[in-house]
């Protein structure tokens, strides 16, 4: 049976760069699954890689065919933007390991919808500080940086990813990146365990 990683943490803790290395790692092993989102495509992102980039109506389709397992809607300062996950082939856990990057939410979601032995959660975790230095050199890179968003994405993270919240789903361990390297080498080394574990 295949396991399903799902790589989650605060905005701006490096986990998308974190995933891709892990990825190039493992290219054997994993198979990626790109969720979908309706915010407009940012720059150097690429539709089908980061996201795939849908409009309201074409989610709004999927989900009167059942295919949205879960989805969420932030209320941004540029309007409504959903975030969702498709049943639409990527995951199959009767055939090979897969990984995703998730949102505490969207983890509950997943883990009832597929099972809690198949779920193997990666929880990265970096300073604040880190944090927000990341965020705002990010959003520079943009044609019209949003600093407002970068604010609300910070506090809400407070809140998505608070000890209570993290006890109630059952996650109690997590990747510190205050060493990318390592950090990268930790998280394919557990993954590489846990793989070994279903097929043994």
């Amino acid at each position: 049976m295949g396991n399903i990683f799902l790589v989650m943490g605060k905005s701006a803790t490096g986990k998308d760069h974190i995933y891709k290395s892990v990825l190039a790692e493992l290219r054997d092993e994993l198979v990626p699954v790109v969720t979908y989102t309706t915010r407009p495509i940012r720059e150097n992102e690429k539709n089908g890689v980061e996201y795939n980039f849908v409009s309201v109506s074409e989610m709004e389709k999927l989900k009167a065919a059942g295919k949205v397992v879960e989805s969420r809607c932030y209320h941004t300062m540029k309007g409504d933007w959903y975030y969702f996950t498709c049943d639409d082939g990527q995951i199959d856990t009767g055939a090979r390991d897969s990984i995703m990057i998730v949102t505490p939410e969207a983890y509950a979601a997943l883990r009832d919808y597929y099972g809690n032995d198949v779920i193997r959660p990666i929880y990265i975790v970096s300073a604040d500080a880190d944090r927000l230095r990341r965020s705002i050199k990010r959003e520079e890179k943009q044609a019209e940086p949003n600093y407002s968003e970068v604010c609300r994405r910070y506090l809400a993270d407070e809140q998505d990813f608070s000890p209570e919240r993290l006890k109630e789903l059952g996650i109690t361990g997590s990747f510190l990146n205050d060493n990318y390297d390592e950090c990268v080498y930790e998280i394919v080394e557990y993954i590489k365990k846990e793989i070994a574990k279903q097929n043994g």
